[in-house]
C-alpha cells in the first residue's frame, strides 16, 4: 500500500457559526471528497457555550475528523496532536477498508491477533511519517477571536516546524473567515513553511459574523482547483508545481 496524500481541513474557532450553510453538512461533503475536517474550539477565560461545543463536535463527526476544546494557552500542542491523530485515524480507516476487502466484512483492526495488529500499527505509523500531507487551516476571525489570534499564529508556526520533521512532504494553506470583502479570504497559498504568517497575522481585522459553513465550502473548492490544475499538467511540470 503506497503512501498517498492525506488531506485535512483544520478549523480553529471559538464558537457558533451564525451565517450561511450548515457547517456540519459542508463537513460531510468534505468527507465524501476524501478530506478530513478537524475542529479545535479555543476557550479563554470565557467559556464556550453548550451550543458552540455541540457544533464543534458535530462538524468533526460529519467530517470524519477529530475535535478538541482547548484553553488558548494549550493551543500549540493541541494543533499538533489533532493533526497527528487525524492522520492516524485516516490511515487506520483506509487499512480497515483493505482488511474488510481481504478478510471479509466483519474484520477490523481490533479483531486481528495481537502480533499482527502490532505489525499493522507499525505500517500505520510508517504511512503517517511518509504520506504527503495537505492541511488547509481555516481560522475564525470573528470579533471574539481578536485577542486569541497571536496564540493561533504561534501554534501554526509550531505545527509547521513539527510536521517538517516528517519524511513525507507537507503543504499548508491558511484561510480566514469572515474575510474583508467575502465570507472567507485566502491568507496564504499552499506552502511547506508557515513563517510568513508572522507578517500577515498582526494585520488581520476581526469582524462580527461567523460564516463557518461557507468557509468550509470555499476551502473544498480550493483543494479541487489545485487538483484539477495538476491533472492538466504533464509529469515534469507537475513536479515543478509541486515543488514550488
Amino acid at each position: 500500500m503506497e503512501a498517498g496524500t492525506l488531506r485535512q481541513i483544520l478549523l480553529i474557532t471559538d464558537g457558533c457559526s451564525n451565517q450561511g450553510e450548515d457547517p456540519a453538512a459542508m463537513a460531510a461533503l468534505a468527507r465524501e471528497r476524501g478530506i478530513t475536517v478537524n475542529v479545535i474550539g479555543v476557550v479563554e477565560n470565557d467559556v464556550i457555550d453548550e451550543k458552540g461545543i455541540k457544533e464543534i463536535e458535530n462538524i468533526a463527526l460529519s467530517g470524519g475528523g477529530v475535535s478538541q476544546i482547548v484553553y488558548a494557552q494549550q493551543l500549540s500542542q493541541t494543533v499538533q496532536m489533532v493533526t497527528q491523530k487525524a492522520m492516524t485515524q485516516t490511515i487506520q480507516g483506509v487499512i480497515n477498508r483493505e482488511l474488510k476487502h481481504i478478510l471479509g466484512e466483519s474484520k477490523k483492526l481490533e479483531d486481528l491477533p495481537p502480533d499482527t495488529r502490532g505489525e499493522v500499527m507499525e505500517v500505520v505509523d510508517e504511512l503517517g511519517e511518509t504520506s504527503k500531507l495537505e492541511v488547509l487551516v481555516l481560522v475564525d476571525t470573528s470579533a471574539s477571536m481578536k485577542h486569541k489570534l497571536p496564540t493561533v499564529k504561534d501554534s501554526l508556526l509550531d505545527l509547521s516546524l513539527s510536521m517538517n520533521a516528517r519524511i513525507g512532504e507537507n503543504r499548508f494553506s491558511v484561510f480566514v473567515f469572515p474575510g474583508k470583502k467575502k465570507d472567507v479570504e485566502k491568507l496564504l497559498e499552499w506552502t511547506p513553511e508557515l513563517n510568513s504568517l508572522s507578517k500577515i497575522f498582526p494585520k488581520l481585522t476581526t469582524g462580527g459574523i461567523t460564516p463557518t459553513g461557507p468557509a468550509i465550502r470555499e476551502a473544498l473548492s480550493y483543494f479541487n482547483k489545485k487538483r484539477s490544475l495538476r491533472g492538466l499538467l504533464s509529469h515534469d511540470e507537475q513536479y515543478y508545481e509541486d515543488s514550488m
